[in-house]
């Protein structure tokens, strides 16, 4: 009796949100499979190799010399550079959401948490930087900082975009903070680290996993439209945004289809998987907390 009383654990609370959700579970499976897919195919293939230029091979067709989705106008096998950058893109996506997060979520639950002058300083500092035009900011780095490679994109990334989720999490945790928890730990003596980590962290959690969500989506779609731009990896480093770009080309956009089509419908499958999945994520907080 005393086991049928005991809240189920995450990982079951997880497994029956997903059991619910055909569309999510499908989401999950196709995630997992391209996933694994590209980073173990990458292992296989050499950056500066892929990236060799070939005249003649230029543009050619899905199949031949062995290419599965034909060549770019440098000759270079499109298959073997959507798998490069994907990878690419994936790590800058997860780097940058992961930094992120962590700034966020301490500078938010510090703010949230204290309250009075100690949020008053920190959020005239957020809203410091929410007028910066973080985007012409990016582009201007990324042009004057020497020896410019992707891990220098993803600091210059996650040193600007934590500024949403510092805003969402101090907002949570002000509210949070006034609750009666939180005083009954103040009032036993618990030091204000051990409050903040193991009693309000935890009932933000459903909030932070909807925002990692949204932000690892985001995050893969801002590498891949600067680069689309120009302004984001470095042209020797293979990028889905590269390849979306051929389709600037309107000879390449209706005729050559295969240059740029599997690098678009990759980052739409990606994008709305992670957003499927995410949604799930939040339902099983969501429940884990009711359930204790």
């Amino acid at each position: 009796m005393q086991a049928k009383n005991e809240a189920p654990s995450g990982l079951r609370v997880l497994a029956r949100e997903f059991a619910m959700d055909k569309g999510a579970l499908g989401a999950l499976i196709i995630l997992v499979v391209l996933i694994l897919g590209i980073f173990i195919g990458s292992l296989f293939l050499n950056t500066d190799k892929v990236m060799t230029v070939d005249i003649f091979k230029q543009y050619n067709r899905p199949g031949v010399d062995g290419m599965w989705l034909g060549a770019d106008e440098g000759g270079r096998d499109v298959f073997q550079m959507l798998i490069l950058g994907a990878r690419n893109s994936l790590i800058i996506g997860i780097s940058v959401t992961i930094l992120m997060e962590v700034l966020g979520i301490v500078f938010g639950l510090v703010a949230g948490y204290y309250g009075g002058r100690v949020d008053n300083v920190m959020m005239r500092f957020l809203d410091f930087m929410l007028v910066i035009p973080t985007l012409m900011i990016i582009i201007v780095l990324v042009t004057v900082i020497p020896h410019y490679n992707m891990w220098t994109f993803i600091l210059i990334m996650a040193a600007f975009y934590w500024v949403g989720t510092a805003r969402l999490i101090r907002s949570k945790a002000l509210s949070e903070a006034k609750k009666d928890y939180i005083s009954a730990s103040k009032t036993s003596g618990t030091s204000d680290f051990m409050i903040m980590v193991r009693e309000l962290l935890p009932n933000l959690s459903s909030i932070i996993i909807v925002d990692a969500t949204l932000s690892l989506a985001s995050n893969i779609g801002i590498e891949v439209s600067l680069t689309f731009l120009g302004f984001g990896l470095p042209n020797d480093v293979p990028s889905l945004g590269t390849l979306v770009g051929y389709a600037n080309d309107p000879s390449v956009l209706t005729e050559k289809p295969w240059v740029w089509l599997p690098a678009a419908l990759l980052i739409l499958v990606i994008c709305v998987g992670i957003s499927y999945v995410g949604n799930v994520l939040r339902r099983a907080a969501d429940a884990r907390q009711r359930l204790g």
